[in-house]
């Protein structure tokens, strides 16, 4: 049984970790990119939101991709730096940290984003697998029903399905994923999913804007 002391130093790196990613991913590059191009407050246009879908609805094409990069980039970042220093538990904390600090930065009384692209970031960072799957799935089904909300649902629920099965498999001799990551991943699409509440009404009611609709 591991001791007390193993496990209090366990969780203090844990808990740094977390508070780490929080602080990194709560960083809100659209708001702050909108704002450095003399665009005003994002989020006073459109959704409201400070993530890519609502920066491309002021008509900045290069400031909604630079927005998604540098919201997936947080995400990445602070998974590979945990991962380096306190081992793979530190990066899955660190992940969580990264997109609770997206959702609900404090910085912006705690409303903040939807958290794909950085929910995207941390995928790649713990598993290129994962991350390469969520991908896929958004970008086809943005292309296929060209909204950026029902991709991002469809993209997170079939990344935790992925990740559930990946577990148990190996793929050419590595697993790309582990129970604990499955786990990680459930709960993000849970909260993912639950940021998107209002687009799942409209998507109901058939009046959810598609991508470029202002």
């Amino acid at each position: 049984m591991p001791s007390p002391m193993f496990l209090s130093s366990l969780w203090s790196y844990l808990l740094t970790a977390l508070a780490f990613g929080y602080l990194l991913g709560s960083i809100p590059f659209g708001l702050l990119l909108t704002r450095a191009a003399g665009l005003g407050d994002i989020r006073k246009v459109g959704s409201g939101n400070i993530g890519a879908t609502n920066v491309l609805r002021t008509g900045g094409k290069k400031l909604a991709a630079a927005t998604l990069l540098l919201d997936a980039a947080k995400g990445l970042v602070a998974v590979l730096i945990a991962a380096r220093l306190a081992g793979p538990d530190a990066a899955i904390a660190a992940a969580l940290g990264a997109v609770l600090g997206h959702l609900f930065p404090v910085w912006l009384g705690f409303k903040g984003g939807k958290g794909m692209a950085t929910t995207l970031g941390v995928l790649w960072g713990l598993s290129w697998g994962l991350g390469a799957i969520a991908c896929l799935v958004w970008l086809l089904a943005a292309v296929l029903f060209r909204y950026s909300s029902l991709a991002t649902l469809l993209g997170v629920a079939l990344a935790a399905v992925a990740a559930w099965i990946l577990s148990s498999v190996l793929v050419f001799g590595l697993v790309l994923s582990s129970i604990h990551i499955a786990a990680l991943v459930t709960v993000l699409a849970v909260l993912v999913s639950a940021k998107h509440h209002e687009n799942i009404r409209r998507l109901l009611a058939g009046t959810e804007p598609k991508i470029g609709q202002r």
